[in-house]
C-alpha cells in the first residue's frame, strides 16, 4: 500500500473520531452562509504554493485551493458562488465572530484550538520535516540527538514550532519567528541552523526557494504532535456538519486523494529522525 493511501486510511478512521456526521442537505446549507446565497472561504495573505499557486485561490489551483472548490459543490454552491477572503494565521483561530464560512491555511487540529473554533474532518495528514542548507551544522544531521544542540526555528504558533519544543527538545528552546518567509530568512543568513515545517512545505523550499537546500528528515507524527489538517470553521457553526459530510463524501469518492496526488504528489518521503 502506498503512503497516500496509509495517510488517507488514517484520515478516515481518525476523522470518526474527531466529530460524529450529522445530515444536512446542501440546500439547508447554503442558508446558513455568512452571506445569504455565497460561501465566503478565507486562506492566508499571502497564500503559499502548493497549497494556492500565484496567491490566487479564485483559480482554483493548488492544493488548498482545489479543495476549497471541491468542498464547495459538495455543499451546493456553484464557483461563480464562492468569495474570498484572507486572514492572519492566528486570527482565524482566536475565538469570536468570523468572516468567513471556513478557512483553510494548513491548520492542525489540536484540542487547544478547538477550544475557540470548529475543526472539521481532517482533509490531509502529513509529518514535520527538518530543512537546513548544504554546510550548516545541521547538515548531515541522522538523529535527534545531533540536533539538540543546534539552533531550530519554525513560524510561532503552529506545529512545527510544537513539534521542536516536544520532539527535537533543543537545548537553546525553539526559536520563534512570525511566519515561515521569516524563518526561512533567518536560515539562508545564518541565524539559525534547521527550519521545521510540514512535509510538502519541506520539498517545495528546498527544491525552488532555498539555495543548496536539503531536507534532514521527517519527525514522527505520532509523538505527540497532532498533523491532521482541517478546515476551520466559527465556534459551533452551522455549517460543520454539512461540511463534515462534504468532505466524508470527497474521501469516499476517491475526490480528495486524486487532488492531493495532483498537487502534492503521490508519495513524498523522506527519513525519520529517530
Amino acid at each position: 500500500m502506498s503512503t497516500l493511501a496509509k495517510r488517507f486510511g488514517a484520515i478516515v478512521g481518525a476523522g470518526a473520531l474527531v466529530v460524529a456526521l450529522a445530515a444536512c442537505s446542501a440546500e439547508s446549507a447554503t442558508g446558513d452562509t455568512v452571506t445569504d446565497g455565497v460561501l465566503t472561504i478565507a486562506t492566508g495573505e499571502p497564500a503559499y504554493y502548493p497549497y494556492v499557486i500565484d496567491d490566487a485561490p479564485e483559480s482554483g489551483e493548488g492544493f488548498e485551493a482545489a479543495v476549497a472548490y471541491a468542498v464547495a459543490e459538495e455543499l451546493g454552491f456553484a464557483a461563480e458562488d464562492v468569495v474570498w477572503v484572507r486572514t492572519t494565521f492566528e486570527a482565524a483561530i482566536q475565538p469570536g465572530p468570523k468572516d468567513f464560512d471556513f478557512n483553510l491555511q494548513q491548520y492542525s487540529i489540536t484540542e487547544e484550538r478547538a477550544a475557540n473554533v470548529d475543526f472539521s474532518l481532517p482533509y490531509y495528514s502529513t509529518p514535520q520535516a527538518v530543512i537546513t542548507q548544504a554546510g550548516s551544522a545541521a547538515s548531515g544531521a541522522t538523529s535527534l540527538a545531533e540536533l539538540q544542540g543546534l539552533l531550530i526555528g519554525a513560524a510561532t504558533g503552529t506545529t512545527s514550532f510544537q513539534a521542536i519544543e516536544e520532539i527535537i527538545q533543543p537545548t537553546a528552546g525553539a526559536q520563534a519567528f512570525n511566519d515561515n518567509d521569516a524563518a526561512k530568512l533567518a536560515l539562508e543568513t545564518g541565524q539559525i541552523d534547521a527550519l521545521v515545517v510540514d512535509l510538502p512545505t519541506a520539498f517545495y523550499l528546498t527544491a525552488v526557494e532555498i539555495t543548496d537546500g536539503e531536507i534532514v528528515g521527517q519527525l514522527d507524527g505520532a509523538v505527540g504532535v497532532p498533523d491532521q489538517w482541517g478546515l476551520v470553521l466559527a465556534k459551533d457553526s452551522p455549517l460543520t456538519d454539512a461540511v463534515n459530510e462534504a468532505i466524508q463524501s470527497l474521501i469516499d469518492s476517491g475526490k480528495l486523494a486524486d487532488i492531493t496526488s495532483t498537487w502534492l504528489g503521490a508519495d513524498q518521503s523522506a527519513p525519520v529522525l529517530k
